[in-house]
């Protein structure tokens, strides 16, 4: 797919991996649809930088745990632009809590956003993809393909996006790709100090942490030159999958 000129949602986009992987699809020249909910100012800046830098962006505030929301989403990005023809679903919470410690509060805050919002967005996004013959790029983690009890909800609802990923690669097909990226140490937590860094990255293979750019790259690779891939899982992590 030539990205210039087209269409991209990225929901989550006003910080960390999602405004990173938003940023990147400017640089190619597309056309950006920037989601938000409680990240408004990044939201805003990284519109402000993409309009000064000659792009277009725009920005959708939207709470993706109400599932009728999430469905409405990509209907007034197409009512915005005129179309669609990318889907990055990013939005999503990582909230330490054990198996013993979640409540149904937090399950269903945590589900509802990184699982059940990707379900809906995309079903609201179906129509456009397809006259478009779009793509879709779900954000796992690699706590979907190996069990983190401490972030238990978070494991399993990454998990839940990993067999979406298939599900829906297989009811769009033939005429949209759905693939997903599973970073690991790509963006640590904020509150991760020099001590937990150097500890992530010597259990790392390539005995490094990763990068934004890295997660952005393989998003880049589906889009751009992964026509016939779908329904696939491409892990970033350094190697940490293999310990």
């Amino acid at each position: 797919m030539q990205l210039a000129g087209r269409v991209a949602l990225v929901t989550g986009a006003g910080q960390r991996l999602g405004r990173a992987v938003a940023a990147a699809l400017a640089s190619r020249g597309m056309r950006l649809a920037i989601h938000y909910h409680g990240s408004r100012a990044g939201a805003e800046a990284l519109a402000s930088e993409i309009i000064a830098g000659g792009g277009e962006a725009h920005c959708f505030p939207a709470d993706l745990t109400d599932a009728h929301a999430a469905r409405a989403l990509p209907g007034r990005v197409v009512e915005r632009f005129g179309g669609l023809d990318v889907l990055v679903n990013s939005a999503a919470v990582m909230r330490h809590l054990g198996f013993e410690e979640t409540t149904v509060e937090a399950w269903d805050e945590i589900v509802n956003l990184n699982l059940r919002s990707v379900f809906f967005c995309t079903q609201g996004a179906a129509a456009a993809l397809r006259a478009a013959h779009g793509k879709v790029v779900n954000i796992a983690d690699l706590g979907g393909l190996e069990p983190w009890p401490g972030y238990a909800a978070h494991s399993v609802s990454k998990a839940g996006v990993v067999m979406l990923t298939k599900v829906l690669a297989r009811a769009l097909a033939p005429g949209v790709t759905v693939n997903a990226v599973a970073p690991g140490t790509v963006l640590v937590p904020d509150s991760y100090d020099d001590a937990q860094r150097e500890r992530l990255a010597a259990a790392t293979p390539l005995a490094r942490l990763g990068h934004p750019s890295d997660a952005c790259n393989a998003v880049l690779y589906l889009l751009e030159q992964g026509d016939f891939v779908t329904g696939q899982t491409l892990v970033v992590d350094g190697g940490r999958i293999l310990r």
